[in-house]
């Protein structure tokens, strides 16, 4: 269970993270792609 919560609070960190940085174009779509791998392989 207290996987489950650290994961998610992990990703809305993440997310939250990915927002901020597009709103200032810190990441380049490829990293954006490996970023979205990463989260594919958590699941």
């Amino acid at each position: 269970m207290n996987k489950m919560i650290t994961s998610a609070a992990v990703i809305g960190a993440g997310i939250a993270a990915y927002g901020i940085a597009q709103k200032n174009n810190l990441i380049s779509k490829k990293d954006i792609k490996k970023f979205q791998k990463r989260v594919n392989k958590l699941f």
